[in-house]
């Protein structure tokens, strides 16, 4: 009899302490499901970056860093071999300094033909100007000539001179005039030389000398075609120097000194200081949200407070829903996937997790 009132009281305390512990569970929410939804956690990750050499390749002669090294951005990574393009560079550079010689002597020859054409014309004008003086010389000659021609005809009349000196004057005068047709032609010719017509040698100068000036700009475009060249051949360099793009750390080196590496090929993981966490909240929580808002968030481990920004809030995946969670087996609560950035701090180093609790979405 005994035992059996002791096997009762046992059931009866049993009972009891499975009632009381449903109760507390109802009410105080310490089931699993209650407290992810009380306090949400994450690991603390940092984010890689993929560092390759940008459309350039050859072999890896100079590697500066190694795994574990911190850099700063700016600083020197890798170096690849730049023989070839050095080589390119200065080939480019003679041909420019070419092109320049053979500019300046093009220019200095049109410029040339520009005055010899002006020396042509001042030569013709002095020419015009000393036929003009040579016809007034003529002019004045068969003036005087006449002049004789006609005294000696009175004398011969007068008989005061025999006719062989008349025949004289009539030849001086005939002389005469032939020489100022002569100066007059000579005149005529020099004018028609600088009158500007299609046959002007001076005028055909000048436009052969100005034809010049498009051999002088093919030459300059040539050179600046060269520069062009030259200007890419100088950022291939630049790009056979792999720099850090930003402050990080080296997580791993996948390229060694004396390989042959292919442009875009990843050769350096870099683990920046950007790090972020990710948490997984109900559609209740997520509506207190938005992107941009800040979010504070305490490390597991040592309980420090960790400032971030949400940056992403978006839809989970399926796997994150909370399956059969509500009341008689009804549809399942969609779960929203919230990206959290924290701002560097000592002390917070990626691998750590943190926890956000729940009042964080709902007191905003």
């Amino acid at each position: 009899m005994n035992t059996m009132n002791k096997a009762k009281k046992t059931g009866i305390i049993f009972l009891a302490l499975l009632i009381i512990g449903g109760l507390i569970l109802m009410y105080k929410g310490n089931d699993a499901l209650v407290l992810a939804t009380e306090k949400k956690e994450g690991i603390l990750t940092a984010e890689q970056v993929k560092m390759s050499f940008d459309s350039v390749s050859g072999r890896l002669i100079k590697e500066a860093v190694k795994e574990g090294d911190f850099v700063k951005k700016g600083d020197v990574i890798m170096e690849l071999d730049s023989t070839d393009t050095d080589l390119a560079i200065e080939k480019l550079k003679t041909q420019i300094a070419q092109m320049d010689a053979n500019i300046a002597s093009t220019s200095g020859t049109q410029s040339i033909n520009f005055m010899k054409a002006n020396t042509d014309e001042s030569q013709g004008y002095r020419g015009i100007d000393q036929q003009q003086a040579a016809v007034q010389s003529a002019s004045v000659t068969l003036k005087n000539a006449q002049l004789d021609y006609n005294r000696k005809a009175s004398l011969v009349q007068a008989g005061a001179i025999a006719q062989s000196q008349l025949d004289d004057a009539e030849m001086n005068l005939n002389v005469a005039r032939a020489n100022v047709e002569q100066q007059k032609q000579l005149l005529s010719k020099l004018t028609a030389a600088t009158n500007g017509s299609g046959t002007d040698t001076i005028a055909q100068e000048r436009q052969a000398a100005a034809n010049m000036a498009n051999d002088v700009e093919a030459l300059r475009q040539q050179k600046a075609a060269l520069e062009v060249q030259l200007k890419e051949l100088e950022t291939a360099k630049e790009r056979l120097t792999l720099r850090a793009p930003e402050d990080g750390k080296i997580l791993k080196v996948l390229a060694k000194e004396g390989e042959m590496i292919s442009p875009s090929t990843p050769v350096v993981l870099l683990e920046s200081n950007r790090s972020y966490y990710d948490i997984y909240i109900s559609e209740k929580q997520a509506a207190g949200l938005s992107e941009g808002m800040t979010i504070k968030g305490v490390t597991v481990a040592g309980d420090k407070e960790v400032t971030g920004t949400v940056r992403l809030l978006t839809q989970a995946p399926g796997f994150a829903d909370l399956k059969n969670s509500r009341e008689k087996g009804q549809s399942d609560l969609s779960a929203f996937q919230v990206r959290i950035y924290i701002d560097r701090q000592d002390g917070i180093i990626p691998g750590m997790t943190i926890g956000v609790n729940a009042d964080e979405f709902t007191k905003r």
